[in-house]
């Protein structure tokens, strides 16, 4: 009994020690009826740059060997993304989104509190989009970071990399690229800058977000979504 107990705590040790470090968690063997993969994408996306060190950051290298490993793992049969996040790193966050959007395994993602900036592929990616009543969405152009050399091969950079996250956004919701360009360079909506802010009900009305709902809501997509699969 006594070594039991041991076990138990020293899994429970490992799982939240796993929480803290990479924001996951597996819940298999019996915490759930279906072996899912629980993803968190919290604070700053951070990239190759280390952000500082009283940041919330979320990092890639962390995120990308685990939906590796969720896609090769055959007890993994699903994935739930839970996303608050303002953004970051463009590169590192079109990254972990197309890892997302490449998984054949069924996914979800829940946007909790916020998703904004690169936040907003990371939201479509999944094959299934959740947002809270409060949840919030910002969409804006591409922003320069750093050392900017003002020449017309500078600015066209950056058009291109805005072309590859509005490309995302479009093909994987039902926006349109020039519906979201059109709320990107809004100037009527944010104070000193340019862009939309989208509450819960607005996004799924605009066609970024699949539907207003909750952690429940996500769960039972997600265990329809691979009861689906199973068939």
């Amino acid at each position: 009994m006594a070594e039991e107990l041991n076990r138990s705590q020293k899994d429970r040790n490992e799982e939240n020690e796993e929480i803290r470090e990479t924001g996951t968690l597996e819940l298999g063997d019996g915490h759930s009826r279906d072996g899912i993969q629980l993803l968190t994408i919290i604070g700053e996306i951070e990239g190759h740059d280390a952000v500082s060190g009283n940041t919330k950051a979320t990092k890639y290298e962390h995120l990308l060997p685990r939906l590796a490993q969720a896609e090769e793992d055959e007890n993994t049969e699903g994935v739930l993304i839970l996303l608050n996040t303002l953004g970051g790193d463009v590169e590192a966050g079109l990254a972990i989104a197309e890892m997302i959007a490449s998984l054949s395994k069924p996914t979800v993602s829940l946007v909790l509190g916020g998703s904004h900036s690169i936040g907003g592929p990371l939201a479509v990616s999944a094959d299934y989009s959740f947002i809270v009543p409060t949840g919030t969405m910002i969409v804006h152009p591409v922003r320069s970071t750093g050392m900017f050399i003002g020449v017309i091969q500078s600015y066209r950079n950056m058009e291109k990399t805005q072309d590859r996250i509005t490309r995302f956004i479009a093909s994987h919701s039902r926006i349109t690229q020039e519906r979201l360009l059109e709320l990107m360079l809004d100037s009527t909506q944010l104070v000193k800058d340019v862009g939309t802010l989208l509450e819960g009900e607005e996004a799924v009305k605009e066609g970024i977000i699949d539907e207003v709902g909750g952690i429940s809501q996500a769960f039972a997509k997600l265990h329809e979504l691979i009861d689906e699969r199973k068939k």
